[in-house]
């Protein structure tokens, strides 16, 4: 087993997981199979319990790990299914050394960070790099581990060091250490200065590792006497200084360390240049120059309550993307903060709850993602009702299905209180209820998580169609709340039809309203699934509903001339308006990474 370590410096936000799949990318496209581990030096056990403010979204596996968002770049990046182990964080070590420490595995030992968790970092790398995530047998060749957090940080000492002795461990060519670090550009000088990234390497060397190769962030390419200067100090070969400056999207950074042949300086390292061919990208670029020649746009109101930070909505934004891609599309995605929707702020804030609808209605489609909390809630129960009066496409997903419903029993079956217990415990109409596996006292990983089997119980739905016509579809779940299996008969007489359940018939998946241009809510989560050659299936519904081409359905969920398996990227823009102030992003640099319009990841 070869590894290729990702490590940051200077700054936080440099790009570190974009750059670790790159990298991986580049190594598949060289015919070379890949693993990737991801360490979170946090002490969570997992991102489960996290607030999406504080960590962006929680991104969930096939075996229910609710991990770091960076996984699901991996995934989207390397056509991976990846599981929890495959994200350590400080939290997941230290218990383990703790569990063993109380079975007497230590054998009355003192128990110590050296050398008893810097051990159990090591074991828990080589042990998670050897399990196959492509779908083949046997390990991968390669296993890309990105470091969180920066250089210097003192919550990251203890995997330095197990870095460091790991790196002595596997010997010389079945290592590669990649550091990642900003050089910036000084407006008043105009000059490139290296000495951040100098301290960054001191410190990195210091701590017993030393960096073969630089990947230097900055605003435009290295000049050679800067990289000159950089390998004079930092002690690394001039062709192993590569520079990631910015470009007018992420998609073009394996092109960008292709074209610096990063890929030959790695292979190097890794005693691998006689097993390795010549990277093949010829499908991502074609992908790559598609997407940056998209015109013709679609318009999509994303209705939230984090709408002032679009990571936590990360994979449904790339799902979006890749769908809208894929029926050739430029995506404008319109954040709508749910609760300016609401009668409260149209008393206090009216030209902000005048703002907030306009962009509603402005729309081709509109899409409620999943959340918790009852912030906001009455602004989405409104985006659903408008979607459904105006036959307007609409997509829900987990709470969106959830709210769909809720406003289904209030406007079409009279039911003026109906709810879910989660935002009114005594409603006499309780559409949504806590399920009754889950706990009520402990938060973290006690939800329906993971992937579940949804059968159609309707087989010429819009949904079973989009899919290709099969009996079952396996998506990832994270739910405590369900629609009520009590009231499904009311609702299905009133024409809201439940397509989707699961094994036993009882919990609702998939509903549609059948008169209906496009009207689905899933309690699932199927934007985790989407790759950039492979959209969502429900997303590409959403896409053709918008542009009223009914292609998709009726090839089966396919398109007539579908864009080849491989990933490509669109230009989106992003726009904001919450508490009066709205929020603009597009193409560009945010905060020193390569963006699409909403941060740091594919």
């Amino acid at each position: 087993m070869k590894y290729v370590l990702v490590t940051g410096g200077v700054v936080s936000g440099l790009g570190k997981g974009v750059t670790a799949s790159s990298i991986g990318l580049l190594l598949q496209a060289c015919g070379l199979r890949v693993t990737s581990i991801k360490i979170d030096p946090y002490l969570n056990t997992d991102a489960g319990t996290m607030s999406p403010f504080e960590h962006g979204e929680v991104f969930v596996l096939d075996d229910g790990g609710e991990v770091d968002l960076d996984l699901g770049n991996y995934e989207r990046f390397l056509d991976l299914t990846l599981t929890r182990d495959n994200n350590i964080t400080t939290g997941k070590i230290y218990q383990s050394v703790i569990d063993k420490e109380r079975k007497g595995d230590y054998l009355g030992k003192t128990v110590q960070v050296v050398p008893h968790i810097t051990d159990a970092i090591q074991e828990w790398i080589e042990r998670v790099a050897m399990v196959p995530v492509d779908g083949k047998e046997g390990p991968a060749d390669v296993c890309v581990i990105e470091l969180g957090g920066t250089i210097g940080d003192i919550e990251s000492m203890p995997f330095i060091e197990a870095l460091g002795q790991f790196s002595y461990r596997v010997g010389p060519g079945n290592f590669c250490l990649v550091h990642v670090s900003l050089v910036p550009v000084l407006n008043v000088v105009g000059e490139q200065k290296t000495k951040p990234t100098q301290h960054s390497v001191r410190v990195l060397r210091g701590q017993g590792l030393t960096p073969n190769i630089l990947a230097c962030r900055s605003t435009k390419p290295l000049e050679e006497n800067v990289k000159a200067k950089l390998a004079q100090f930092c002690h690394v070969p001039a062709e192993n200084i590569v520079t990631l400056y910015d470009v007018p999207n992420i998609w073009h950074i394996p092109l960008l360390l292709r074209h610096q042949k990063a890929h030959e300086a790695i292979l190097k390292e890794l005693n691998l240049q006689r097993v390795a061919r010549e990277p093949n990208l010829k499908e991502w670029t074609t992908r790559t120059e598609i997407s940056s020649n998209l015109h013709d746009s679609v318009r999509i109101a994303m209705v939230g309550k984090y709408t002032g930070l679009s990571d936590a909505y990360l994979s449904v934004l790339k799902a979006l993307l890749h769908a809208s891609v894929a029926c050739r599309r430029k995506l404008v995605v319109d954040w709508v903060a749910a609760g300016d929707l609401e009668d409260v702020t149209a008393k206090e804030a009216p030209e902000v709850h005048k703002a907030a609808w306009d962009l509603l209605k402005g729309a081709d489609g509109v899409l409620v993602p999943g959340g918790f909390g009852d912030r906001g809630v009455q602004g989405k129960i409104l985006a659903a009702k408008y979607a459904r009066e105006n036959k307007v496409p609409f997509l829900g997903i987990c709470l969106g299905m959830q709210i769909a419903v809720i406003e289904f029993a209030r406007s079409v079956l009279g039911m003026l209180d109906a709810n879910s217990t989660e935002f009114d415990p005594e409603t006499t109409s309780p559409c949504v209820v806590f399920m009754p596996e889950g706990s009520k006292t402990h938060m973290g990983g006690t939800m329906r998580l993971g992937s579940r089997r949804t059968y159609f119980t309707v087989t010429d739905c819009k949904s079973a169609k989009l899919y290709g016509d099969v009996a079952f579809v396996d998506e990832r779940h994270r739910h405590r709340y369900e629609v009520n299996p009590d009231m499904i008969s009311q609702f299905e007489s009133a024409g809201l039809s439940f397509v989707g359940r699961d094994e036993t018939g009882r919990r609702m998946e998939i509903i549609e309203l059948p008169a209906h241009p496009y009207f689905v809510g899933v309690q699932f989560h199927p934007e985790f699934k989407s790759r950039p050659g492979k959209p969502s299936a429900l997303f590409l519904g959403l896409i053709a509903a918008c542009r009223r081409s009914d292609t998709i359905l009726q090839n089966n969920g396919h398109l007539i001339k579908p864009v080849a398996n491989g990933t490509s990227n669109g230009h989106f823009t992003v726009k904001s308006h919450q508490n009066g102030h709205a929020f603009k992003s597009s193409n560009g640099s945010l905060n020193g990474v390569y963006s699409n319009g909403n941060g740091v990841h594919s």
